[in-house]
């Protein structure tokens, strides 16, 4: 299962720290930043369903934020 969210972050380097971090979070398969659009796109592991979607997305969030503290996810 796949989801855009939408972003907000200042630069097209720290939109790359963001998909970086997103794709090192546990539950993430694969995930994009367009930063243009102020998109990232989340593809999740197998399994990953409902209410665990959210969870996964909290985590991505917190992982975005140590790497850009200024950075926002819209979940």
């Amino acid at each position: 299962m796949a989801k855009t969210y939408s972003i907000e972050v200042d630069c097209a380097n720290c939109a790359n720290k963001m998909e970086q971090a997103a794709k090192e979070t546990k539950g993430v398969k694969d995930a994009s930043v367009n930063f243009m659009a102020l998109k990232m796109h989340v593809e999740f592991e197998e399994g990953i369903k409902g209410h665990e979607e959210l969870d996964v997305m909290k985590e991505v969030r917190k992982n975005c934020k140590k790497v850009e503290d200024d950075c926002e996810i819209y979940i």
